[in-house]
């Protein structure tokens, strides 16, 4: 990494490679006297245009040789095996039609082809920088930006080609979940088979061009123990212990906060501690959400007309059947609409627990938005929810945090809210502000426990977390078995806890 080196009158703030299918880039990070926002230049090795010609030769060729049916097209479970064809027959044909190459210069080549057949073109370089957030083509008329995690927003020196090319990545990557963009249909929310989600708007409603948004998401889903890893700081073992303790007791928790605070990934990372003996249906416009792969978990996503406007797959659709699906536990991607909002309430009403993400800055926003237009729940149903979890996220350093954590509380005028914890922004900390009113009750009664046994399975909890985070336990799947583990044989893994054993050993016990 460099850092504030000057090159050319431009100051170098940061310097990194990137590879991408055998491709190498070298990323520039910089600020330019003639330029109001920092740029992200990516430099790629230059090929002649004789070159150039002869891949635009080899695609049509490699195109009119693969035999690829339609249902490994359309099929997300074929997409290696089709990507696999494709590189086979790349590599035939780069060796017998260019002669003489070393081997690097065929990968290299052989990438670039799969960049063009089987993706986005330069923009699977931008896709390939784990340090990016958002991808954001505006038009063709002007470059590329991109939102970097350290950075922020970035211009590129990308720029494509044409509008027509733009509105053809936009139908790629339609086509792959079975989605449509059209003049009929200008609007897309899709995602990509690596799970990171696309919008797309055409001309004319996106009156400067046409317009593509790609939201990235970590390949390996952040957990609730990546998150209170000190270097992170979302989240402190308190507050996980009690989401804990509230997820295996079927307490009903919405999560809530401000665009790209972090809700969707708190969301997915609380839902490891659900129990394996339970079945989860979760319910997306797009799949965001990214479960163990021991859970009972069926994911539903919504689906929009076809051009004939037929075929719709709402998620109130989704909802309703959810409710014929026997679920113990039901997932909802992001509350929006009233008729959403009275399912999910009525679901918890009739004993499901249930676990949803909504827009609001703090909880008693939150409150307010569940109670007031376009949502306009009648403020008796929300005794039933339990816990609402605030998340922020600081835009100029792109901190997130767990903001407040409070619990609902069913009064005599309908409901109040008592905050428990908080955040405090001057000593980053988040701290205990008020004693459980309706908890601590809600507790005894579905377990049993007094308050004393009720704050040593706290603590026990908090031990069990604070063992993984000083073992780096960061996946999802690993993750996940521990906590399976503790609800099979929680007296053999707190023994192992105390001893500080090795994880692997738990791992691979698997909770048998």
């Amino acid at each position: 990494m460099a850092a504030e080196q000057k090159i050319g009158g431009a100051k170098i703030l940061d310097k990194y490679t990137l590879m991408s299918e055998d491709v190498p880039a070298e990323i520039t990070i910089a600020e330019r006297s003639d330029e109001y926002v920092n740029t992200y230049e990516m430099k790629q090795v230059k090929l002649f245009k004789a070159t150039e010609a002869m891949l635009s030769y080899l695609k049509e060729k490699i195109i009119g040789s693969v035999n690829i049916k339609i249902s490994e097209i359309l099929d997300p479970r074929e997409i290696e095996s089709v990507r696999k064809k494709f590189i086979a027959r790349a590599e035939e044909l780069v060796s017998a039609e260019m002669g003489g190459l070393s081997a690097e210069e065929k990968k290299l080549l052989v990438g670039k082809l799969a960049h063009d057949l089987l993706g986005l073109g330069d923009v699977e370089m931008l896709l390939a920088d784990n340090q990016l957030e958002e991808i954001v083509i505006n038009s063709a008329r002007e470059p590329v930006w991109v939102y970097h995690k350290k950075w922020g927003w970035l211009k590129t020196d990308l720029v494509i080609k044409s509008e027509e090319q733009v509105q053809n990545y936009a139908a790629i990557i339609g086509r792959k979940v079975g989605r449509q963009i059209t003049n009929l249909n200008p609007l897309m929310d899709a995602h990509l088979t690596s799970g990171d989600r696309v919008n797309a708007v055409l001309f004319p409603i996106a009156s400067r061009g046409n317009c593509i948004t790609i939201r990235k998401f970590a390949k390996s889903p952040w957990t609730i123990v990546r998150m209170m890893d000190p270097a992170i700081n979302t989240v402190n073992a308190d507050i996980a212990a009690l989401i804990w303790l509230g997820v295996q007791y079927e307490m009903n928790i919405l999560v809530s906060g401000g665009t790209g605070s972090g809700k969707t990934s708190f969301l997915n990372a609380i839902l490891v501690f659900t129990p394996p003996n339970q079945r989860v249906i979760s319910i997306e416009d797009t799949r965001e959400l990214y479960l163990p792969d021991y859970l009972n978990w069926t994911p539903l996503v919504t689906r929009q007309p076809n051009p004939e406007g037929k075929g719709e797959v709402s998620m109130l659709d989704l909802m309703v059947n959810s409710l014929r699906m026997r679920p113990d536990r039901i997932i909802l991607g992001e509350m929006r609409r009233q008729s959403e909002a009275e399912v999910l309430f009525e679901a918890m009403h009739t004993g499901h627990a249930v676990y949803a993400t909504v827009h609001a800055d703090d909880a008693m926003q939150t409150k307010k938005r569940l109670i007031s237009p376009p949502i306009s729940l009648p403020e008796s149903m929300l005794e039933v929810l339990h816990l609402i979890v605030v998340q922020y996220r600081q835009r100029r350093t792109g901190i997130r945090r767990v903001f407040e954590v409070a619990e609902v509380v069913p009064t005599m005028e309908g409901v109040g809210i008592n905050k428990i914890f908080k955040w405090i922004p001057r000593e980053d900390e988040m701290k205990k502000v008020g004693d459980y009113v309706r908890l601590l009750d809600q507790f005894q009664l579905y377990t049993g426990m007094t308050p004393e046994e009720i704050k040593e399975d706290l603590e026990e909890k908090k031990k069990v977390l604070n063992y993984l985070l000083e073992k780096k336990v960061y996946d999802v799947d690993d993750v996940g078995r521990v906590v399976a583990f503790y609800y099979r044989r929680k007296g053999d893994l707190m023994k192992m806890v105390e001893k500080k054993a090795d994880i692997r050993k738990i791992l691979e016990l698997k909770g048998e």
